[in-house]
């Protein structure tokens, strides 16, 4: 029944949703889909088939065809200030930028002389940084990457400025380090930490950190924590509220933390980003599948 994907935790949540509007399956031909992008100029969504190594396209009316291939296991992407899809790859180590001409710009590949472990997700601000972190899961297995050892100390947090290719470790204490969201004015960074997903133990929340004028990060706390799975990809609306990935869908947490309710999918989700004309689709990204939902909310505005 239209509705039955919806749990209310708090009364704020009805406000952020439309209860009669149901989940769309938009396609469902992936292995693992990632790393979800809308381009509103040209009314498409990107996303990732990170085992398959693909980007797909789809467009309303038109469905999915192939975007870019032999994508050496493309994971999470995002948009630059010029238009530009900037993409985090776990085979090459590196992230990329697709120039409109359709060639490949490498922006960052290491760090003090070493190879990346397996870029994850990344975005940009508005003076051109590129920000992405940088766990281990493409090398720790021939599935989402290619297996091998890591040259890093440890699983880090980046900020690379591509005009002069400095690159600075601006976190350093996650165990995986995953999805990340400034929010509006980009006075806040949100982290993900999702180690719980190869340690029981392991951490499975989202911090936030002051973002300094000099691109460093201070004052961090744990925003939240999620539960059931942990969280991977998440975005902000225009409110504060953080939409996350779980175990069983995606989650909603209000400014203050407090979680307000769920909207349930048929499999593990691992990414979401808001789009259409008015950004108020919730497109999600759920193992094989993705998915859309209409919200009471607009996701923050991007170039």
């Amino acid at each position: 029944m239209v509705g039955d994907n919806y749990e209310y935790y708090d009364r704020r949540f009805f406000d952020l949703t439309v209860p009669i509007a149901d989940i769309e399956l938009l396609y469902d031909g992936c292995r693992w889909a990632e790393g979800p992008v809308w381009f509103n100029d040209h009314s498409v969504l990107i996303f990732s088939d990170i085992p398959n190594q693909r980007q797909l396209r789809w467009i309303e009316g038109q469905g999915v065809s192939e975007f870019r291939t032999r994508t050496e296991y493309a994971n999470g992407s995002t948009r630059d200030r010029q238009g530009r899809l900037v993409s985090c790859e776990h085979g090459g180590r590196r992230v990329i930028r697709q120039e409109p001409d359709g060639s490949i710009t490498t922006i960052v590949e290491r760090h003090d002389g070493k190879r990346l472990n397996s870029p994850n997700d990344v975005v940009v601000k508005s003076d051109g940084t590129v920000w992405f972190t940088d766990p281990d899961y493409g090398i720790l297995s021939d599935y989402e990457g290619y297996k091998s050892s890591r040259e890093q100390n440890g699983c880090y947090v980046f900020c690379c400025d591509p005009e002069t290719a400095e690159t600075l470790i601006v976190a350093d204490d996650f165990v995986k380090p995953n999805g990340l969201c400034f929010n509006a004015d980009e006075s806040e960074l949100y982290i993900a930490d999702s180690g719980r997903s190869h340690d029981p133990d392991g951490p499975h929340h989202i911090r936030v950190f002051s973002v300094n004028p000099d691109n460093t990060l201070s004052s961090g706390r744990v925003f939240c924590e999620v539960d059931p799975g942990v969280p991977d990809g998440f975005r902000l609306d225009v409110h504060g509220n953080v939409w996350t990935s779980c175990q069983d869908g995606v989650l909603c947490f209000a400014p203050d933390g407090t979680v307000l309710g769920k909207i349930r999918f048929p499999s593990m989700v691992s990414n979401l980003t808001f789009g259409g004309p008015r950004r108020n689709r919730l497109f999600v990204t759920a193992t094989n599948a993705v998915w859309a939902v209409y919200v009471a909310t607009t996701g923050i505005q991007k170039p």
